[in-house]
């Protein structure tokens, strides 16, 4: 117990650096902007799903922490959050998660998302000309208690992260590997 006492701590004192900040970024369109393609897959049709992987998210870690998964194959994800936080289960690369971590800390500034939960009306508002709702394929936001749905087409052998990118969450260690490998039989 002490461990995980030490971990919600770090996690809360990262979190609170990062938010307190008061990081000065510029406000882009959130929606449609994490560069889909063969890279990391696609959106999946869940009558079409292959299997089902269940992730629960706390608030430092995912469970499962790796996943491995055959391209080609489409993955329904049931995200739930255990956690007293508002988290994010995303899909992507390293560099996609940089670029989002970025876009995360502008909806912050704007009040759009907190720690705890997401304000729908801030939303919906215009922010400068730009809009900025969360409405990415690979990615959704989970607020304490609740559980979302994901589905995925993984369409290339490759290496990706699912990632939480509120402020703070992802230096706190919330992220964890998946291997996109070859289909078996694939020969090559």
């Amino acid at each position: 117990m002490p461990v995980q006492l030490s971990k919600s701590l770090a996690f809360a004192l990262a979190f609170s650096t990062i938010a307190g900040a008061g990081v000065a970024l510029a406000a882009g369109s959130h929606s449609g902007g994490h560069g889909h393609g063969p890279a990391i897959g696609e959106p999946g049709d869940g009558a079409a799903a292959d299997r089902t992987i269940e992730v629960v998210m706390s608030d430092n870690y995912f469970e499962p922490e790796h996943l491995t998964i055959a391209a080609g194959e489409t993955v329904r994800f049931v995200v739930k959050n255990d956690g007293e936080f508002l988290h994010e289960f995303n899909l992507g690369t390293a560099a996609m998660h940089a670029t989002h971590q970025k876009e995360m800390a502008t909806m912050m500034e704007h009040g759009m998302i907190t720690p705890t939960g997401i304000d729908h009306e801030k939303m919906q508002m215009d922010h400068g000309g730009h809009g900025m709702e969360h409405d990415d394929a690979n990615s959704v936001l989970v607020e304490p208690g609740a559980t979302k749905e994901l589905v995925w087409r993984f369409t290339a052998d490759t290496h990706l992260e699912f990632a939480c990118n509120i402020p703070g969450h992802y230096e706190a260690g919330m992220m964890g590997e998946i291997d996109v490998t070859k289909p078996a039989g694939s020969g090559s």
